[in-house]
Protein backbone atom coordinates (compact mmCIF):
# COMPACT_ATOMS: atom_id res chain seq x y z
CA UNK A 1 0.00 0.00 0.00
CA UNK A 2 1.35 3.40 -0.94
CA UNK A 3 -0.13 6.87 -0.78
CA UNK A 4 -2.89 8.41 1.25
CA UNK A 5 -6.37 6.94 1.24
CA UNK A 6 -8.67 8.94 -1.03
CA UNK A 7 -11.79 10.64 0.30
CA UNK A 8 -15.15 9.84 -1.28
CA UNK A 9 -14.79 12.39 -4.10
CA UNK A 10 -11.30 11.21 -5.02
CA UNK A 11 -12.44 7.57 -4.84
CA UNK A 12 -15.33 8.37 -7.18
CA UNK A 13 -12.83 9.92 -9.61
CA UNK A 14 -10.72 6.74 -9.43
CA UNK A 15 -13.82 4.66 -10.21
CA UNK A 16 -14.66 6.86 -13.23
CA UNK A 17 -11.07 6.59 -14.45
CA UNK A 18 -11.18 2.80 -14.00
CA UNK A 19 -14.38 2.59 -16.03
CA UNK A 20 -12.93 4.82 -18.76
CA UNK A 21 -9.87 2.52 -18.98
CA UNK A 22 -11.98 -0.55 -19.73
CA UNK A 23 -12.01 -1.70 -23.36
CA UNK A 24 -14.13 0.64 -25.49
CA UNK A 25 -16.34 -2.12 -26.88
CA UNK A 26 -17.10 -3.31 -23.35
CA UNK A 27 -17.92 0.21 -22.14
CA UNK A 28 -20.22 0.75 -25.11
CA UNK A 29 -22.08 -2.48 -24.29
CA UNK A 30 -22.57 -1.28 -20.70
CA UNK A 31 -25.00 1.31 -22.03
CA UNK A 32 -26.80 3.06 -19.22
CA UNK A 33 -25.10 1.37 -16.26
CA UNK A 34 -24.92 3.91 -13.43
CA UNK A 35 -21.96 3.82 -11.04
CA UNK A 36 -22.47 4.92 -7.43
CA UNK A 37 -19.72 5.29 -4.85
CA UNK A 38 -20.51 5.30 -1.13
CA UNK A 39 -18.48 4.82 2.02
CA UNK A 40 -20.32 1.60 2.86
CA UNK A 41 -23.46 -0.38 2.14
CA UNK A 42 -26.62 0.54 4.01
CA UNK A 43 -27.66 -1.66 6.93
CA UNK A 44 -30.67 -2.99 4.96
CA UNK A 45 -28.43 -4.20 2.14
CA UNK A 46 -26.04 -5.87 4.57
CA UNK A 47 -28.96 -7.54 6.35
CA UNK A 48 -30.31 -8.85 3.03
CA UNK A 49 -27.01 -10.67 2.54
CA UNK A 50 -26.77 -11.79 6.15
CA UNK A 51 -23.78 -9.53 6.80
CA UNK A 52 -23.11 -7.38 9.84
CA UNK A 53 -19.74 -5.92 8.96
CA UNK A 54 -19.89 -3.31 6.16
CA UNK A 55 -16.30 -4.18 5.24
CA UNK A 56 -17.52 -7.54 3.92
CA UNK A 57 -19.23 -5.97 0.88
CA UNK A 58 -17.06 -4.10 -1.62
CA UNK A 59 -19.52 -3.86 -4.49
CA UNK A 60 -23.06 -4.61 -5.52
CA UNK A 61 -24.95 -4.93 -8.79
CA UNK A 62 -28.61 -3.90 -8.74
CA UNK A 63 -30.83 -4.43 -11.74
CA UNK A 64 -31.77 -6.99 -14.31
CA UNK A 65 -28.98 -8.82 -16.05
CA UNK A 66 -28.66 -7.61 -19.62
CA UNK A 67 -29.39 -11.18 -20.72
CA UNK A 68 -32.80 -10.95 -19.00
CA UNK A 69 -33.75 -7.35 -19.83
CA UNK A 70 -35.88 -6.13 -22.72
CA UNK A 71 -34.24 -3.11 -24.36
CA UNK A 72 -37.55 -2.17 -25.99
CA UNK A 73 -39.21 -1.70 -22.58
CA UNK A 74 -39.52 2.09 -22.15
CA UNK A 75 -39.93 1.69 -18.37
CA UNK A 76 -36.71 -0.25 -17.99
CA UNK A 77 -34.52 1.25 -15.29
CA UNK A 78 -30.74 1.35 -15.70
CA UNK A 79 -28.61 -1.08 -13.77
CA UNK A 80 -26.68 0.34 -10.82
CA UNK A 81 -23.19 -0.63 -9.74
CA UNK A 82 -22.36 0.31 -6.15
CA UNK A 83 -18.74 0.51 -5.04
CA UNK A 84 -18.11 0.73 -1.31
CA UNK A 85 -15.01 2.78 -0.51
CA UNK A 86 -14.28 1.59 3.04
CA UNK A 87 -14.47 -2.11 2.12
CA UNK A 88 -12.27 -1.67 -0.95
CA UNK A 89 -9.75 0.38 1.05
CA UNK A 90 -9.70 -2.30 3.77
CA UNK A 91 -8.98 -5.01 1.21
CA UNK A 92 -6.29 -2.82 -0.38
CA UNK A 93 -4.59 -2.30 2.99
CA UNK A 94 -4.89 -5.99 3.87
CA UNK A 95 -3.57 -7.26 0.54
CA UNK A 96 -0.76 -4.78 0.09
CA UNK A 97 0.18 -6.45 -3.21
CA UNK A 98 -1.98 -4.48 -5.67
CA UNK A 99 -2.53 -0.83 -6.46
CA UNK A 100 -5.77 0.82 -5.45
CA UNK A 101 -6.71 1.58 -9.08
CA UNK A 102 -6.21 -2.11 -9.92
CA UNK A 103 -8.46 -3.20 -7.06
CA UNK A 104 -11.16 -0.67 -8.00
CA UNK A 105 -11.03 -1.95 -11.58
CA UNK A 106 -11.29 -5.53 -10.31
CA UNK A 107 -14.42 -4.82 -8.24
CA UNK A 108 -15.98 -2.71 -11.00
CA UNK A 109 -15.42 -5.39 -13.66
CA UNK A 110 -16.75 -8.07 -11.32
CA UNK A 111 -19.95 -6.11 -10.70
CA UNK A 112 -20.39 -5.22 -14.38
CA UNK A 113 -19.75 -8.88 -15.14
CA UNK A 114 -22.96 -9.67 -13.27
CA UNK A 115 -24.74 -7.31 -15.67
CA UNK A 116 -23.54 -9.38 -18.62
CA UNK A 117 -23.55 -12.80 -16.96
CA UNK A 118 -19.82 -13.19 -17.63
CA UNK A 119 -17.62 -15.99 -16.36
CA UNK A 120 -14.63 -15.33 -14.10
CA UNK A 121 -12.34 -16.01 -17.08
CA UNK A 122 -14.18 -13.42 -19.17
CA UNK A 123 -13.89 -10.85 -16.36
CA UNK A 124 -10.15 -11.50 -15.96
CA UNK A 125 -9.66 -10.98 -19.71
CA UNK A 126 -11.45 -7.63 -19.51
CA UNK A 127 -9.32 -6.60 -16.52
CA UNK A 128 -6.18 -7.58 -18.43
CA UNK A 129 -7.31 -5.48 -21.41
CA UNK A 130 -7.92 -2.36 -19.29
CA UNK A 131 -5.54 0.40 -20.33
Amino acid sequence: MTGAEPDLAAFDALARTAFDALPEDFRRLCGNVVIHVADEAEAEILAAFGMRDPLELSGLYEGEAITESDPSDPLSMPAHIHLYRRAILAEWRERGDVSLPFLITHVLVHEIGHHFGLSDADMHAIEDAAE
